[in-house]
């Protein structure tokens, strides 16, 4: 699907503001409320906007410990990663897990409630024998930066760059 600038404008918008009305959002990207939300109906059926979430500060609702894991598998076989996938995605602890090229074959964020729960989490990984190998972890200190908000008309406009 191509996107045009008021589509840019329409996708930042709904990114800072998931409950915006169809008045406000119609406003900040120039149009009438009925053909903006046709738009928006549109970017969602389209899949390119695939929900509304609210952000929680969970830390000012219990502790939590945020912990990044680099974990490399024993075997690189089709079916040792969708072993390894399968595992993962059905633990709600594990909120985040990136398949990635180079030494490593995933980084997997994991939010425990403290270090002590983290390691129960990883023993039990490994007690499931779901192919890990090897694993490292890192214990997160301090957030620097973590935007829910994608910087959608930058990466398009980088895009268009690179196809000159």
């Amino acid at each position: 699907m191509k996107l045009d600038a008021i589509d840019l404008r329409i996708l930042e918008a709904v990114q800072r503001d998931g409950r915006i009305t169809k008045l406000a959002l119609a406003e900040e990207v120039g149009l009438s409320p009925t053909p903006c939300w046709m738009r928006l109906r549109k970017l969602e059926k389209a899949g390119i906007v695939s929900g509304y979430h609210a952000r929680v500060a969970v830390r000012r609702v219990a502790p939590v410990a945020s912990v990044m894991m680099e974990v490399t598998l024993g075997n690189h076989r089709q079916v040792d990663f969708d072993r390894f996938e399968r595992a993962v995605t059905a633990i709600p602890e594990i909120v985040a897990c990136w398949s990635v090229g180079g030494g490593v074959d995933y980084i997997v964020k994991i939010m425990a409630s403290n270090i002590d729960a983290y390691q129960r989490l990883v023993d039990d990984l490994l007690d499931r024998e779901i192919g890990i190998a090897r694993y490292f972890t890192y214990i997160v200190t301090k957030t620097v930066k973590e935007e829910t908000v994608l910087p959608v008309s930058v990466l398009l406009s980088q895009e268009s760059v690179s196809d000159s």
